[in-house]
C-alpha cells in the first residue's frame, strides 16, 4: 500500500506540474517579426520559456520553436499554453483561431492597426477592402474569446519603426540616402506618432498580465506628437546628413507619382496625400490600464 501511495502521490506531482507549466506558458505567433521578436525576447528575460511560431526552421534557445503557417490552421499542434500574442495578420489569427483555443488558454493579445481608423476615407479602393476584413477579423477575435471564456486585448499600433527592419521609417531612410532630399505633399503638416516596436512587445506583455486590459481594444501612439515633416526631419538627423526637404502641392505629387510608379510598385498615391492628414491617437487609456509609456521618436541609422 506505501508504495502504491509513493507512486500515486508522484503521479499527481507530475499532473500538477504539467498544469503549473501549461498555465504560466506563451505562445508567440510572429515570433521572428518586428514586434513577436521583442516579445520572446522579453518573456525570457522574466524567465519564461515561450513557445514561438515561425514560417521557417529556428534554433534560438530558450525557445520551443514550432515550424507552421497562420494560412493553414488545420497543420498547426502545439501543447497547452495559457497566453497567446499574436503580432501576425489578425485576419488569419481570426480564420485560426478555432485551431489555437484550448482548455488552458486565458489570455490572448493580438495586434491589429490604427489604419482601421485612419484609412476608412481612402481614395484607394484595395485599402477599403483591407480595412474592411481587420474591422471585421477583430470582432470576430473578440467574439470567439467571449465565447470561450477567454480574456482578449487587442492592440492598435501607430507608424511601427525599428531601424532598418521596418516597412515604415525605413524605406524613408533608403529614399533619403540614395537621393539626398525628401518631398513633402503640402508640406507634410500631417501629424505623426511613429512608435517603436520593442514598446510594442513591453506594451503586449503589460497588457496580458493587467485586469484592467481584458476585452479591450487599445490605441498604442508613439511618445511624441510630430508634424511628417519633423518626422522626416529626424530620419534625416539619424542618417547624419543635413535635413533636405521639398514641398511639393497635391496636384504635383499625383502627376509625378504616375511617372514614378514604376519604381515604387509597391505604393500608391494616397500614400503621398496623407502626409497633409493628422494621424493620432490618445494613449491615455493604455497609460491608465497597463503602463503605456513609449521612447520620443529619436531614430539612428548605421
Amino acid at each position: 500500500m506505501e508504495r502504491l501511495e509513493i507512486c500515486y502521490r508522484a503521479r499527481v506531482g507530475e499532473v500538477d506540474a504539467i498544469i503549473g507549466n501549461a498555465q504560466s506558458k506563451s505562445l508567440v505567433i510572429g515570433g521572428t517579426g518586428l514586434v513577436g521578436g521583442y516579445i520572446v525576447e522579453h518573456l525570457v528575460r522574466r524567465g519564461e520559456r515561450p513557445s514561438a511560431l515561425s514560417r521557417s526552421e529556428q534554433g534560438r534557445p530558450s525557445i520551443d520553436w514550432f515550424r507552421g503557417d497562420l494560412e493553414k490552421p488545420d497543420t498547426l499542434n502545439f501543447p497547452p499554453f495559457a497566453t497567446l500574442y499574436c503580432t501576425a495578420d489578425a485576419i488569419l489569427l481570426a480564420n485560426a483561431l478555432p485551431r489555437l483555443l484550448n482548455p488552458s488558454l486565458q489570455r490572448l493579445v493580438a495586434f491589429s492597426s490604427t489604419s482601421v481608423i485612419t484609412k476608412r476615407d481612402s481614395e484607394v479602393p484595395a485599402e477599403w477592402e483591407t480595412i474592411r476584413k481587420l474591422a471585421g477579423a477583430e470582432r470576430t477575435i473578440a467574439a470567439a474569446c467571449e465565447q470561450h471564456n477567454v480574456g482578449w486585448t487587442i492592440l492598435r499600433p501607430t507608424l511601427i519603426y525599428t531601424e532598418g527592419r521596418d516597412t515604415n521609417i525605413t524605406p524613408l531612410s533608403r529614399l533619403i540616402r540614395r537621393f539626398g532630399f525628401m518631398p513633402l505633399v503640402g508640406g507634410g503638416p500631417g501629424l505623426r506618432q511613429p512608435v517603436h516596436a520593442e514598446d510594442l512587445a513591453i506594451g503586449a506583455v503589460a497588457a496580458a498580465s493587467s485586469p484592467a486590459a481584458v476585452n479591450k481594444i487599445y490605441s498604442l501612439p508613439g511618445g511624441e506628437t510630430l508634424t511628417y515633416r519633423e518626422m522626416v526631419g529626424r530620419i534625416f538627423d539619424g542618417l547624419r546628413l543635413p535635413r533636405r526637404t521639398i514641398s511639393a502641392p497635391p496636384f504635383l505629387w499625383r502627376t509625378g507619382f504616375v511617372l514614378a510608379k514604376p519604381l515604387f510598385p509597391s505604393a500608391n498615391v494616397a500614400m503621398g496625400i496623407r502626409m497633409m492628414k493628422d494621424m493620432t491617437f490618445d494613449s491615455a487609456p493604455a497609460v491608465r490600464d497597463f503602463g503605456w509609456k513609449p521612447r520620443k521618436f529619436n531614430p539612428v541609422f548605421e
